[in-house]
């Protein structure tokens, strides 16, 4: 500032050493308008950079043409290093904000910022589905005006965000979520949304698991406690007697199904992957064609539609429980005098082992749950015809084993057909 001083005085001691001589030899007028014109000039080149300086500063961008004169071009030197250096804090500062950005996106979890007032300030993509949340239109929205579910509201003006709230989305999804809320920031909140509706999937599933199976052994236990306690106090011929323990019999080997279905289920889901040793598929449809005769006792029609082209890579045992169910229960649920059909086909784009029947058929509601565990169609129906409703859930096991699915098809009254899928790295000799 001092320098730029110092020019100043020195150019107003120049104009006025060249006006005293001319006022002095000329005339005071003309000496005193020299010095005023000097002076003008001075204000005329500042007031010039002045206005380049306003006009920059109501738009200030990086401009390598802010160049100055004198006094000025060291002040526009200053400003353009200043504005440039600012613009790269600014870069930076924005960088590291879309970062931050595109880490919240790449959550798994649902994340949600809150202000002071609950107002929606920032969420991820996850949470936008998970709570129904559009961030371009709904920022700065009270977030019970979104989410209204009376638990959650009452959750987060509650305070106490020591324990997670479960909630049931109210949506089509039907989802469960837990929803922590950390306070962050003075009064500001974070909300974390983590989708836990397989985990209380496999809840109610091993709820209903529990509730089958003891539902399950629980009528047999009570047969054969019954058919006890009446042999215990009464006297009973010996046709009467043998009556009882026939009926006690089939009751325990019922029983004992159940339990053998059950170590088996247990077995296959805690086993290593299976063999990818060669089954010999015309060899097995033989076996199960055999099987479904002795089952049906000649009141069935067994057709078999393989063309013997195409063997499968996989575990032989577990290929044979499998498909042996798929026909045992094709038999049971077809009337007399109805067609089974067992087949195998195999190209280069997988193979597929199918059984139909011409049975009684399922209707549309429940074939996406007939691989649940004891999940039947008609409970009493499945017991009379020897079922123990565990079945077809050790199918679909062994069959995701071998990467293959099973698909269903069915029309009540007409037949059902069963199709396991397999891929074509499972299928060898074509």
């Amino acid at each position: 500032m001092l320098p730029q001083l110092l020019r100043g005085f020195l150019l107003a001691l120049v104009a006025a050493a060249m006006a005293l001589p001319v006022g002095y030899f000329v005339a005071d007028w003309a000496g005193w308008s020299l010095f005023c014109l000097g002076l003008g000039l001075q204000m005329i080149f500042h007031f010039r950079n002045f206005a380049r300086l306003d006009r920059w500063s109501r738009n200030p961008v990086v401009d390598l043409s802010l160049e100055g004169e004198g006094a000025w071009d060291g002040v526009f030197g200053r400003l353009y290093r200043h504005e440039k250096e600012m613009r790269g804090e600014i870069a930076r500062c924005d960088e590291d904000i879309a970062m931050l950005i595109a880490a919240g996106q790449a959550l798994t979890d649902g994340v949600v910022l809150l202000s002071a007032h609950n107002h929606i300030l920032f969420c991820n993509t996850t949470a936008e589905a998970q709570l129904g949340i559009a961030i371009t239109k709904d920022r700065g929205q009270p977030v019970v005006n979104l989410v209204r579910q009376p638990e959650f509201v009452a959750y987060l003006e509650a305070g106490d965000y020591s324990l997670p709230l479960t909630l049931r989305s109210e949506r089509r999804d039907g989802g469960v979520y837990s929803l922590h809320i950390i306070p962050y920031a003075g009064d500001r909140r974070l909300i974390q949304v983590k989708d836990v509706t397989k985990a209380a999937r496999l809840d109610q599933m091993r709820s209903d698991f529990v509730a089958n199976v003891s539902h399950e052994l629980r009528t047999p236990l009570t047969v054969l406690s019954g058919f006890l306690e009446t042999l215990q106090e009464i006297d009973v011929d010996r046709a009467e007697r043998d009556r009882y323990l026939a009926m006690m019999g089939e009751q325990s080997k019922r029983m004992e199904s159940i339990v053998q279905d059950l170590l088996t289920l247990s077995a296959i889901e805690s086993a290593p992957p299976p063999d990818k040793a060669p089954v010999d598929m015309v060899s097995l449809i033989d076996k199960l064609r055999r099987d479904a005769e002795a089952l049906s006792g000649g009141r069935h029609s067994i057709v078999v539609e393989a063309d013997g082209q195409g063997d499968l890579l996989g575990s032989e045992p577990e290929l044979v429980s499998a498909f042996g169910n798929l026909v045992a229960n094709a038999v049971r649920y077809t009337p007399a005098a109805g067609t089974i059909r067992i087949g195998w086909k195999a190209t280069p784009a997988g193979g597929e082992f199918s059984v139909q029947d011409t049975g009684i058929g399922i209707e549309a509601k429940h074939l996406p749950r007939l691989t649940e565990r004891f999940y039947r169609v008609d409970r009493g129906r499945s017991r009379d015809a020897g079922g123990t409703g565990l079945g077809l859930a050790i199918v679909k096991h062994s069959l995701s084993r071998h990467q293959a699915e099973l698909k269903i098809t069915s029309t009540p009254g007409q037949g059902s057909r069963f199709a396991a899928c397999f891929p074509a790295s499972r299928v060898i000799g074509l």
